[in-house]
């Protein structure tokens, strides 16, 4: 009989482990997404939506994606890490699919410990280009706290813009206008959110003016702003410890998710 109940408990506790596991971290097919939920006893209420670079052709999912997920977790940040939909020739779609989980965070904000108010988003590459589109194109009520952005394709614009993430979400010359109004530094007011901007100045595939210049932008705005710029790095680190600059990086991040 003992080992019958000993048997119950074991089953018990497997059982508890697999709904932690199910209530912290679990996707949403429809969306491309996957929810991190962090403890509740240090969730902050913040939220950080994360989207991976590829130049729109595909995903880095894992070091620019899911990797960030404890770390933001461990200091109280929900994440939804999103394998946005590509544009194939329509922009509209993976900006579509992120207003969307915007709204899913916020419409589940009561249940998964989220402040609606405090929802940023954070984006690496071709992936930086969508987060500051979402922060310069806000759409009805999607309003952002926050930036994050690594290395990111700023400007659809010879000579900074990077050509295949040019051509991947607007296609082969679409024309000045349309180009301007992707070049998310021309885009930027005062009701921008506040960002943080990574870079390395030996960036052989994102040109680093594409930062400066939306940094600039940003102050010349009023907008709260900090750029750091690494004298080494290259391209693509995101989440990888052999970035020379890894530990800076993170405490830099780690004060700017934690001082306001």
């Amino acid at each position: 009989m003992n080992v019958f109940k000993n048997f119950l408990l074991i089953l018990a506790v497997l059982f508890s482990c697999v709904y932690m596991e199910a209530r912290n971290q679990f996707a949403i097919d429809s969306l491309n997404c996957q929810i991190f939920l962090p403890e509740s006893n240090v969730a902050t209420g913040r939220a950080v939506i994360i989207c991976p670079g590829g130049s729109y052709q595909t995903h880095a999912i894992n070091h620019e994606g899911v990797d960030w997920a404890k770390f933001f977790n461990d200091y109280g940040v929900a994440v939804a890490v999103v394998r946005y939909d590509l544009p194939y020739g329509d922009r509209s779609r993976p900006i579509k699919n992120i207003n969307n989980v915007i709204a899913v965070l916020r419409n589940n904000a009561a249940d998964w410990k989220i402040n609606p108010d405090d929802i940023g988003i954070m984006g690496s590459s071709a992936g930086g280009h969508l987060a500051s589109t979402i922060a310069t194109h806000p759409e009805r009520d999607n309003i952002l706290s926050f930036q994050i952005l690594f290395y990111p394709v700023i400007s659809m614009q010879a000579p900074l813009t990077h050509g295949p993430t040019h051509d991947n979400f607007l296609g082969i010359n679409p024309g000045l206008p349309i180009e301007e109004m992707f070049s998310n530094h021309k885009q930027v007011t005062s009701s921008t959110p506040r960002a943080i901007i990574f870079f390395s100045s030996d960036d052989d595939g994102v040109p680093v003016d594409n930062g400066i210049e939306y940094y600039n932008a940003l102050r010349r705005n009023g907008v709260e702003a900090s750029i750091h710029i690494y004298p080494e790095g290259g391209h693509g680190w995101g989440f990888r410890s052999d970035f020379p600059y890894h530990k800076e990086m993170l405490d830099e991040l780690k004060r700017f998710i934690n001082n306001y």
